[in-house]
């Protein structure tokens, strides 16, 4: 691993984000905050800086980025962001723990949209402002953004794009990263303020409408409601979100072949057709088990239509308090968090092509049973999928269950509730948000021991970088010099 190279690179994303607490800084203005609010803001970019520009004098003359390099860079610059992002909330005193407000914005970059703030309306519009706006800096990745506006990063960058795309492969839109970082990032900001518009021509004010887009755009879900999406009583808002949150669970790569004519390409896509299953089968089954404390088969539609988008899509709003629903439809919501979104989309999860190929190469084994001489090809969309692939997805699959119960172990030693502690770590190695028990919808994970929110801490960031970059950082190899 080249050190210099990293450290300047952790560098420049630590500048990056004092110029975006800009932004909070302007709402704080805006709405004409305390002094302390200000302060908290420049003191933190005040540190950024230094700390950026100190690292920033590290980065050589050629910069090119290993396998090592990307994978120390992501998991670095994850842990780092989040760090700082806290700072605000710590200053100010309105998260007055460091952990906490560490979960709080890990939550946010990750778009987990797992809480801690029990009334979140208390928090000042500027601070909920830069929590939701961390989501949609979070969604398709800060590195990403940085390779698509930095002028020096380009030789080997594909290898930090790997570690911080979600899915289990990084398909290029282009020739160069950069060319693709910007096509993705155009994209994600139309749909985001075409999201914006349709929120704002339901009636939805202003600042209510950007939360909401920003934690849909990103699959976040943080809310500056209590009663998150509820609160508004607005069903053309929870249709559109819903919509939305199914836009931004799909692969973006499909969207640049819409854009570019190419229906074929998109229609065949076998993950999208999966996906759309997926979610039609849920809503369906859920609807049928929860039929009986419904009128209104409009709201019926509605509100389970609603509640697997946000599931599925890993953002987490709510409308309803889905933790008193059926034990049946609590084992769905249960299943598709696992499951989440597509490959390149914004959402978390296991992601839906590698549920595919995991399921296809179980059917091919069991077609084996009775001809082991049969060649039995994965293919995905027509394609071979390759041994070297199955192979990443079997393992990957394999490290997902062991972090996970590792994780599951620690959060019990402290909860004894089993639903509580089981759906905390799905709810957040999956970057969903809200789980069941004592952290559904309706309540938060302050009641969790400091133990077991830096524990979720950690899965929330691993699982947003499918885990492999961030376990890398124990592995002493990793650290050598080449």
């Amino acid at each position: 691993m080249n050190k210099k190279t990293v450290f300047a690179t952790v560098g420049n994303v630590m500048l990056v984000e004092a110029g975006l607490l800009g932004i909070p800084l302007a709402v704080a203005i805006y709405y004409q905050e305390s002094i302390l609010n200000y302060q908290a803001y420049l003191l933190t970019m005040l540190l950024l800086l230094i700390g950026g520009g100190l690292l920033r004098l590290l980065m050589p003359k050629h910069t090119r980025y290993t396998v090592k390099d990307g994978f120390a860079i992501t998991a670095l610059s994850w842990f780092i962001l989040s760090f700082f992002g806290a700072l605000p909330f710590v200053i100010t005193g309105e998260i007055p723990s460091l952990i906490d407000a560490t979960f709080e914005m890990a939550s946010g970059f990750t778009t987990t949209g797992a809480s801690i703030v029990p009334n979140v309306e208390a928090l000042s519009q500027s601070l909920l402002f830069w929590r939701s706006f961390s989501h949609l800096i979070g969604g398709l990745g800060v590195l990403v953004f940085i390779f698509a506006f930095a002028p020096d990063l380009e030789e080997g960058s594909v290898n930090i794009m790997m570690a911080e795309v979600p899915g289990p492969e990084f398909g290029k839109l282009s020739a160069k990263n950069k060319s693709s970082a910007k096509i993705l990032y155009a994209m994600y900001f139309v749909l985001t303020a075409c999201l914006i518009l349709a929120l704002l021509l339901t009636g939805m004010q202003p600042f209510d409408a950007i939360i909401h887009a920003f934690g849909t755009a990103g699959t976040g879900g943080f809310s500056n409601k209590a009663t998150s999406v509820a609160a508004f009583d607005n069903p053309a808002a929870e249709y559109i979100l819903s919509i939305g949150m199914l836009v931004f669970a799909m692969n973006f790569n499909l969207f640049y072949y819409l854009i570019k004519q190419q229906f074929k390409l998109v229609w065949r896509n076998e993950e999208l057709r999966c996906f759309i299953l997926i979610v039609t089968a849920a809503i369906l089954a859920i609807m049928f088990n929860i039929q009986g404390e419904y009128n209104s088969l409009e709201s019926l539609f509605r509100d389970a239509l609603f509640q697997v988008t946000t599931i599925i899509s890993t953002t987490g709003y709510a409308t309803v308090d889905f933790g008193a629903w059926p034990l049946f439809s609590h084992i769905i919501l249960l299943l598709i968090m696992f499951v989440g979104g597509m490959a390149g989309s914004t959402a978390g999860g296991i992601k839906v092509s590698r549920i595919l190929i995991y399921f296809k190469t179980i059917w091919a084994q069991v077609q084996k049973v009775s001809n082991p001489r049969r060649v039995l090809p994965i293919t995905i969309d027509g394609k071979w999928v390759n041994n070297t692939a199955i192979n990443r997805v079997l393992i990957y699959c394999g490290v997902y269950v062991f972090l996970f119960i590792t994780a599951l172990l620690v959060v019990s030693w402290s909860q004894n509730d089993f639903i509580t502690a089981f759906s905390a770590v799905a709810a957040t190695i999956n970057n969903i948000g809200p789980g069941l028990g004592l952290v559904g919808p309706t309540t938060s994970f302050a009641g969790l021991s400091p133990l077991s929110k830096m524990v979720l801490t950690f899965i929330m960031i691993a699982g947003r970088l499918e885990i492999y970059p961030v376990l890398a950082l124990f592995l002493p190899s990793l650290w050598r010099e080449r």
